[in-house]
């Protein structure tokens, strides 16, 4: 894929543009940290122009949404949503801009998505860092990027290790502007804020057998190797133990990673970059980016968006204390997520993987435990994951990075099984999601099996 940079800064020239001639904008984004995180930097860039706002939240947007945004009769700015929708938009005359990475239906000049002009939308560009380069172009606002990091992170852009591609120049405004660090590190969620053995037991990507999901095997694991829990009466952190106690702990979580059989690159994927906010106070959850990103997560996938939100616009009171009790909420679902999918069991077809949740795990979450599971299934195959919702069946698709380079698309694989069966999908090579009437599930895995089989097949041909 060729990367035309020059042509995407005409684009977002042309989108600065149309946001200087409104007097009003009204904000549509996604219901995730990479949808909240881009709200918030578009609201403080509104702003600052002098611009007033409204902002909406949607899950997906469906034929309800669209009359929710007619409804308001303003210039609309669709954010990490609308691009596999643009002839929808066309038709319902909403006028607006959209910024969105995942994979467009078509392209137009008030669309900026970065897979026009040869970037990843997965893997190089968010939809955080999309708005942060048009809140750039206006201005210096250099002070935005943390929040753009934040966003890519959430949408797991660093999985190979480290953020690259256009996601690199937030992080390298943030270094230059003394706002971002970044440091080699295990790359583990709950360093800054949770008990060691802690950490290791909510650690499930990659699982840890007799550790993730674990109190007991967790506390055990420490007290094999000799490493103290508590100094001074208080639970140690991982930011709390030396290097050797680090090099030690790393040491022995490979040792577990190769018995269970897991690839080189799963092991390497191990450490890598962690981006720390420096303005932030160490020990909390918006200190390292990992915890802040699935913080926001936390928020959105229990209907609490604005409470994400107002943490990223910096309260750090009412809100935050609401977002830290999600979180808690989240990390135990997720945990609960997994005992559930070792419950039903992930089949297998020919090209494909799947498990079915029914109602025994939201709809919001049922994407991550998909990932999550990855560990325990057959790397070798896409995982799809089903679950009820009240428009039928929400599906969750999720690829690894080597699948995608054989040749599988989620989004396309996604978009035609689930219009096959009369739904409709979209998203990213490496992740996507439909909704699908109840019923149609066996109809819709058979047509993708298909589906992803040919792309296979093409990419070696």
């Amino acid at each position: 894929m060729n990367k035309n940079w020059n042509e995407l800064l005409k684009r977002i020239g042309k989108i600065v543009s149309y946001l200087r001639k409104e007097k009003e904008v009204l904000v549509v984004s996604h219901i995730d940290a990479d949808g909240i995180s881009s709200a918030a930097l578009a609201i403080q860039t509104l702003e600052r122009m002098g611009i007033d706002y409204e902002y909406m939240f949607l899950k997906q947007l469906d034929g309800a949404a669209f009359r929710k945004i007619l409804g308001k009769n303003k210039f609309t700015w669709f954010i990490d949503l609308g691009s596999g929708l643009i002839s929808e938009i066309i038709r319902k005359r909403v006028e607006g801009i959209v910024t969105d990475h995942h994979y467009p239906e078509m392209d137009k000049e008030w669309q900026l998505n970065p897979n026009v002009f040869g970037f990843s939308g997965s893997f190089e560009c968010s939809s955080s860092t999309l708005v942060y380069l048009v809140s750039r172009t206006m201005g210096l606002n250099y002070d935005l990027s943390p929040l753009a990091v934040v966003g890519a992170v959430g949408d797991l852009q660093d999985k190979e290790g480290r953020l690259t591609g256009l996601n690199r120049m937030c992080v390298e405004d943030g270094m230059k502007n003394k706002l971002i660090k970044v440091v080699k590190d295990l790359r583990f969620f709950g360093k800054q804020t949770r008990p060691i053995f802690k950490m290791l037991e909510y650690t499930f990507d990659p699982y840890l057998p007799g550790i993730s999901g674990s109190e007991k095997g967790s506390i055990e694991f420490f007290n094999s190797i000799g490493i103290e829990l508590k100094e001074n009466g208080k639970w140690r952190r991982w930011i709390d133990l030396n290097v050797e106690e680090r090099r030690k702990t790393l040491s022995e979580i490979v040792k577990i990673c190769i018995d269970a059989g897991y690839s080189v690159d799963c092991i390497k994927r191990l450490v890598g970059e962690v981006y720390i906010l420096t303005s932030e106070k160490e020990g909390t959850e918006v200190r390292d980016v990992m915890e802040f990103s699935t913080l926001l997560n936390a928020t959105a996938r229990y209907g609490y968006e604005e409470v994400g939100l107002k943490v990223c616009l910096g309260d750090r009171d009412k809100n935050y204390k609401k977002a830290v009790q999600l979180l808690k909420k989240h990390r135990r679902n997720l945990s609960e997520g997994l005992r559930i999918v070792d419950e039903v069991g992930i089949a297998e077809l020919e090209n494909i993987q799947y498990f079915h949740a029914g109602n025994k795990i939201l709809d919001t979450v049922v994407g991550i435990v998909a990932g999550m599971s990855f560990f325990k299934a057959n790397l070798e195959k896409p995982i799809i994951a089903f679950a009820s919702n009240e428009d039928g069946i929400k599906v969750s698709a999720r690829a690894t990075r080597a699948l995608v380079e054989k040749g599988i698309h989620l989004a396309k694989a996604l978009k035609k099984a689930a219009e096959f069966v009369g739904g409709n999908g979209g998203g990213h090579s490496i992740a996507a999601g439909a909704t699908i009437p109840k019923g149609k599930e066996y109809e819709f895995l058979e047509k993708l099996d298909k589906i992803i089989g040919k792309q296979i097949v093409k990419r070696w041909e």
